[in-house]
């Protein structure tokens, strides 16, 4: 009767051994990249048609190269948390192709992250960041609006 049980034993663990998959139809949950934990700096602001705001007789794709009062940083930490400061930038229509533009105070943000190897997603104050494209070592916003709108922001890694 022993010999019969541990039979029994061991056809049921050799059952429930095969029975319980590691893939039993459920989706792990990714990684992040976390090669993108660090602060990053606001460089470039593009717009389109190029300006010339400071008039030193050079227009310029990056407002950062004609207005000094831009700027900005982003800090993605190891918890999945996001901070962000930068500068409000007000662009006014002057006539035809011809506009100003200033700083207007201070933009925050606060949230939660995620990024996979081409984008950084956030969470949080959805109307001040949505995704940022990974593009090298700089994180793109392509907004893609022409003037009195932004082309896009671009952020680069402050290295240490």
């Amino acid at each position: 009767m022993k010999s019969f049980s541990l039979r029994i034993v061991f056809v049921l663990l050799i059952v429930l051994t095969n029975s319980c998959n590691l893939d039993d139809g459920v989706e792990q949950t990714p990684l992040p990249n976390f090669e993108v934990i660090g602060l990053w700096d606001l460089v470039e602001v593009n717009i389109n048609p190029p300006q010339d705001l400071n008039m030193d007789g050079t227009a310029s794709a990056n407002l950062m190269d004609e207005l000094e009062c831009i700027t900005g940083s982003l800090l993605i930490d190891g918890n999945l948390v996001w901070t962000f400061e930068q500068s409000d930038i007000a662009i006014t229509t002057i006539t035809g192709d011809m506009f100003s533009a200033d700083c207007n105070g201070t933009i925050t943000g606060t949230g939660s992250w995620f990024s996979d190897e081409t984008e950084v997603t956030f969470s949080g104050n959805d109307d001040i960041l949505t995704g940022l494209r990974i593009s090298g070592d700089q994180l793109v916003n392509d907004i893609g609006e022409d003037l009195p709108g932004i082309q896009s922001f671009v952020y680069e890694l402050r290295q240490p």
